[in-house]
This record gives structure tokens, sequence and C-alpha cells, in this order.
């Protein structure tokens, strides 16, 4: 029988791979999620990179939302981000400049912050789905530090056009290198999931020593056999 697992299960990445829209593929990009995670205690999860790829060479396209599991996922604080695929992707999504936190619970700089790097990669559509084979808007499925755009959310919902309020799909990039990336807002991070947690909340309630009332949130993890 296994143990109980870390809480956190989403976190934005503190850094990018430093090589704009190049992230060695998806399987570059996981790794590098699976890498920042484990230095901060949650390398037991099995993650992933919430990017979408188009349809190339003959490879089917694959959408971001069927590569991160079924959720629940909390961030690195513990507080719930979305309990399901659908919420994750609807209106009572709760990712939010104060949520979308990286590993390290440090926030991400957003709209009014300099620099500012709200700018996300995905490569997806609001709904989680890779975007039809044509106009490049994954660097070359993430191979890429030139040709092509990479379609970026707003981690903090904010900005200018109708879809700034996106986290997952708000805008095309100028292009694919860390010049490009950070010349509309951003810096080569990405989303990591977590896509195996098995848990859920519950909140204690004690008396202190004054008999004060005060209350905190533990995770119930259910060990897999």
């Amino acid at each position: 029988m296994g143990g109980a697992k870390s809480v956190m299960t989403f976190f934005v990445t503190s850094r990018g791979s430093g090589k704009g829209g190049d992230l060695g593929g998806l399987s570059g990009a996981d790794a590098h999620c699976q890498a920042l995670a484990k230095a901060e205690g949650a390398g037991d999860h099995t993650w992933r990179a919430y990017l979408s790829v188009s349809t190339a060479s003959g490879q089917p396209g694959v959408n971001a939302r069927d590569r991160i599991g079924k959720g629940p996922w909390y961030n690195a604080e513990g507080e719930l981000v979305a309990a399901n695929i659908d919420e994750l992707h609807g209106t009572d999504s709760k990712i939010s400049k104060t949520m979308a936190v990286t590993e390290r619970l440090d926030p991400v700089n957003g709209v009014g912050d300099t620099p500012n790097t709200h700018d996300i990669l995905t490569g997806s559509r609001p709904d989680g789905t890779s975007f039809p084979s044509g106009d490049d808007l994954t660097c070359g499925n993430w191979t890429s530090s030139g040709a092509g755009r990479a379609q970026v959310g707003h981690h903090d919902r904010m900005g200018q056009g109708a879809n700034a309020g996106s986290w997952n799909s708000a805008h095309p990039s100028q292009g694919c290198s860390q010049a490009n990336l950070q010349s509309t807002g951003g810096d080569g991070r990405f989303y990591c999931f977590g896509i195996d947690y098995a848990g859920s909340p519950f909140t204690i309630r004690c008396l202190t020593p004054k008999g004060e009332r005060s209350e905190f949130a533990i995770r119930c993890l259910t060990p897999k056999t």
C-alpha cells in the first residue's frame, strides 16, 4: 500500500525553459513540471504540462484538457483551484493571480507589475482543445524558438482585448523566441497539473488555550494500493 501523497497538484512554473517556445516538446515540458515539483516535495505525483499540440506530419493533435487527469487540483497552499475538468474550463474556475502561484508559492507578475509576465503558454482554445492544423499556435509543437506563435492565457485574467480574461486562451504571442514572448507580456511559463490526486479536504475546528475558536483545513488522501 502506498503512502499519502502531497497536496499540491497545480502550479505555474517558476521559470520557463529559457528558450522561448522550445520546451523540448511535450515530453520536455512534462519533465520540467516533474523536476520543479520534485524540488518542492511534490515529486510523488505524475505531472503533466497544460499544453496542446496540433496535427502535424501525420501525427494527431493533443488536447491540453486530456493530459491533466480528472481533478481535483490544489495549489501550493492547498487551495482548491478546480474540482474537475468541466469546472476548470467553466465559469467556476478559480484560477486567478492569487490562486495561480508557482510551485514555491510565489506570485506570478501580472497587469500592473514590472515586468508583466501574465502570458502563460497553452497552445489551446478556451475549452482546452487544440487548434486545427494550419496556423502554428504551438511554436512547432513546443520545439521552436523562432518560427511560429504560441496561444497564451492570462493567469491574472486581466489585460486588453476581447479574451483578456481567459486563463488559457487570451491571444497569440508575436513569435516563439524568448524576446517575442516577453514583448507581449510573458516569459515562457506554463501550467503544470498533477494527474493522480485522490484526496478531499475537510475542516477541523478547535479552541485555542484562551478559548478562542480557530479552524484549519486538512487534506485527507486516499492511499493507492
